[in-house]
């Protein structure tokens, strides 16, 4: 049933709030459901679209058997709402809110309209959920990053950006076509900015532990890498009405996951650099480990002379976003 957040039980089991309700937002709902991770809240602005998404995951829940034995029923919840108070004492607060690329758009021609609408969700959502952990999905995803601290005031491990899982997940189902095996059996790594600039590092790609380098020649891995750099606007362009919302949905969930239940998983995602990989105040794909504070710790790898540069160059790109996008909001940068 949908209840109202006044009789919500203070003793209920853990809560994510999504802000967004679209197809990415609803989809991660539908995932945490079936998973049976937690009670969600999903929020939008649209009149009835969080409420209508929540009712029907909720007559989904005895199809898809969707029941933890440990939570009495009573305690169990899908909300839709459209009102900030509702999501209050959330763990987690995921916002995928803002408009999606449309054919021939980057991330970044998104800056504008989407700067806004994230400052507003860290900020209410924050103010009502004052320790959750903050997870942003909302492109241009490392700049969406960066406004949500800001405007949050969470300290920078409590803030996460969606990235590199999801850039690593396509690399990685790029690799398994290619060879024709199972994808689980190929783990590969991609660290940058959300974008054309990202940096995909085939030297840290496997099969079951063998190198690709191994398996097949430089050609095809350059093929492949510049494959995952445009994997976001291939799905765009043959969408035609929107962007990519399985995938950057399962990356979520499992970050969702690693947080709840503190798995201290290690992937990629963007997070707050303090000196790491010689950049400073800049959120940015990296491999982080992932528990219950948020980034546990930044891993280092070692990188060569040229993915160090690629890196770079990625994360300037960045820093020029940051910048313009402080500059509509009329922030003074690092004001953190």
């Amino acid at each position: 049933m949908i209840v109202h957040s006044s009789v919500w039980p203070s003793h209920s089991p853990a809560r994510v709030s999504i802000i967004g309700a679209g197809k990415v937002g609803s989809t991660l709902a539908q995932r945490i459901v079936e998973k049976n991770i937690a009670d969600v809240v999903l929020l939008d602005v649209v009149p009835g679209l969080a409420e209508g998404m929540a009712l029907d995951l909720m007559q989904a829940r005895g199809i898809e058997r969707c029941v933890r034995a440990s939570v009495p029923e009573a305690y169990r919840f899908i909300f839709g709402t459209n009102n900030y108070a509702d999501t209050a004492d959330s763990n987690v607060v995921v916002i995928t809110a803002g408009s999606p690329r449309k054919p021939g758009m980057s991330r970044d021609d998104l800056l504008q309209v989407n700067a806004t609408i994230v400052v507003e969700a860290a900020k209410k959502a924050i103010a009502h959920s004052p320790e959750a952990i903050l997870l942003v999905v909302t492109n241009p995803l490392d700049v969406m990053t960066y406004l949500a601290w800001q405007a949050s005031g969470l300290p920078p491990q409590r803030i996460v950006g969606m990235a590199g899982g999801l850039d690593s997940a396509r690399f990685q189902a790029f690799i398994a076509m290619e060879l024709g095996v199972p994808t689980v059996d190929v783990s590969a790594m991609v660290l940058g900015s959300h974008g054309d600039l990202m940096v995909p590092l085939p030297r840290y790609c496997t099969v079951s532990g063998i190198p690709i380098a191994e398996l097949m020649d430089n050609a095809t891995i350059e093929r492949l890498v510049e494959r995952t750099r445009n994997a976001g606007a291939e799905i765009v362009q043959l969408l035609q009405t929107g962007g990519a919302y399985f995938t950057p949905a399962a990356t979520t969930c499992l970050m969702v996951e690693s947080i709840l239940f503190n798995q201290s998983r290690l992937m990629p995602v963007s997070a707050y650099l303090q000196g790491e990989y010689g950049l400073k105040d800049i959120f940015i794909g990296v491999p982080c480990r992932l528990g219950s504070i948020g980034v546990e710790s930044v891993l280092e790898l070692n990188l060569t002379e040229t993915e160090r540069a690629a890196l770079h160059f990625s994360a300037e790109s960045v820093l020029k976003n940051i910048h313009r996008a402080n500059e509509m909001l009329g922030v003074k940068l690092g004001n953190n």
